[in-house]
């Protein structure tokens, strides 16, 4: 029974951390959506993607404002590689659509036809939201009903004690019902990061072919 409960409050930090991750991950793609939006506005009308991050800068929120200034001053004062620049921004935020919407700014330094193509990628963090707030009352019940469950076979364990004293001793001082206590607390933690996981928000995710 111990290692159970021992492994159980182990994985709290783990899923604590991986709630805030996601948390964060949300912000940054919410903010990138408005920042990519402003940004490629402004570098169509422009043709100059640091003029047009530069008079955007101030309607941008940190951690994206942030790494979008060191890109100014790294243009500006450090390096002249536009291309070089582009894919050290690139390497600032993991996500796919923002290292899709940098490839192609890379490309629209060899082509300015290509910059018309950098405003559809922008339109899929759109897309990705709306799929997401239409999954989010679905993935709520889904999970409600998990936790319902682990509820209720929790439950279970003092209310034997209640029910049939033996029972319950059975279950907590012998060494079948120690391990069926286990098991059943292995299968909560399994099927708790499963749940986790098919239950996030969905994600654009491009193919080989598209890398």
């Amino acid at each position: 029974l111990l290692p159970a409960f021992t492994a159980a409050f182990a994985m709290i930090p783990f899923a604590f951390a991986k709630k805030q991750i996601n948390d964060y991950d949300r912000q940054i793609k919410e903010e990138l959506e408005t920042a990519l939006s402003i940004i490629t506005t402004s570098y169509v009308r422009n043709d100059d993607i640091v003029t047009a991050v530069s008079e955007n800068l101030v309607y941008l929120k940190p951690p994206v404002k942030n790494l979008f200034e060191e890109f100014v001053s790294k243009c500006s004062f450090l390096s002249t590689d536009m291309k070089g620049n582009i894919r050290w921004l690139k390497a600032g935020i993991k996500d796919e659509l923002f290292s899709e919407w940098c490839d192609t700014l890379v490309k629209c330094q060899d082509d300015r036809n290509l910059k018309d193509t950098l405003m559809p990628i922008v339109a899929k963090y759109t897309d990705e939201r709306i799929v997401n707030n239409e999954l989010k009352g679905m993935m709520a019940t889904v999970r409600w009903e998990y936790y319902m469950m682990v509820a209720m076979v929790l439950a279970n364990i003092p209310l034997l004690k209640v029910l049939n004293a033996e029972w319950y001793g059975a279950l907590v001082d012998t060494i079948p019902g120690k391990f069926v206590l286990g098991v059943c607390g292995v299968t909560i933690l399994v099927t708790s990061m499963l749940m986790m996981k098919y239950t996030k928000p969905v994600g654009y995710e491009r193919t080989g072919d598209e890398r």
